[in-house]
């Protein structure tokens, strides 16, 4: 057995995955999960106990406000099939995805910070010990302007996207609520002090 395949062994015995910690970022479109993720990337990218995940998804990245890897209908049928994704979701009419890696970085002791759909946290939950969900909302009226500054959609698929959100299940699971319809500095540095949290629970979880 190759060094690879041993790893994958051991991992699959021993789920859900323990050492680090899995931060979940969810909320509805419009709330600023790229802005607050950016953010906070920007301000830890020295520090390698905390890794951002970049995201799989089936649409080009050019002009989007996420970072995102790109792949075909047909490359990601491909790549789930070979077992390259520890997660992956539809929604929206497209499909996103999480690279293995995330799994290996959990299992060195990282604090992993994802943007994931609310309808993956049960999975999420049953892979990794150790689970965070952090879940950013605005106000109304500043989800509807942010969204309308996307250009893609019409007031009326704004109108029902926004109907859909307010009946979504905010609290979940001990979920942490945060704000973000000011500034990106207060819901930003909130963020942080959550994501230093983790890390100092991540260090003690290692020692164990």
């Amino acid at each position: 057995m190759t060094a690879a395949g041993s790893i994958e062994r051991v991992m699959s015995e021993t789920r859900p995955l323990r050492n680090g910690v899995f931060v979940a970022v969810v909320g509805p479109s419009g709330s600023g999960k790229d802005t607050i993720l950016s953010y906070a990337r920007e301000r830890l990218q020295h520090r390698p106990e905390f890794h951002f995940v970049r995201r799989i998804v089936t649409r080009a990245a050019a002009g989007d406000a996420e970072e995102h890897d790109t792949l075909n209908e047909q490359a990601f049928d491909a790549a789930l099939q070979s077992g390259a994704f520890s997660l992956h979701w539809d929604a929206h009419g497209l499909r996103y995805a999480l690279p293995k890696s995330v799994d290996h970085h959990v299992e060195g002791g990282s604090v992993v910070i994802a943007n994931v759909s609310r309808s993956t946290l049960g999975e999420i939950s049953a892979t990794y010990a150790n689970v965070r969900v952090v879940h950013l909302n605005a106000e109304r009226q500043v989800l509807a302007r942010r969204l309308a500054q996307r250009g893609r959609e019409d007031a009326a698929a704004i109108e029902e996207r926004l109907r859909r959100s307010a009946q979504a299940i905010a609290h979940r699971d001990g979920a942490i609520v945060l704000d973000n319809s000011g500034p990106v500095e207060i819901a930003g540095n909130r963020f942080i002090a959550i994501l230093e949290k983790a890390a100092a629970f991540a260090a003690v979880c290692e020692q164990i």
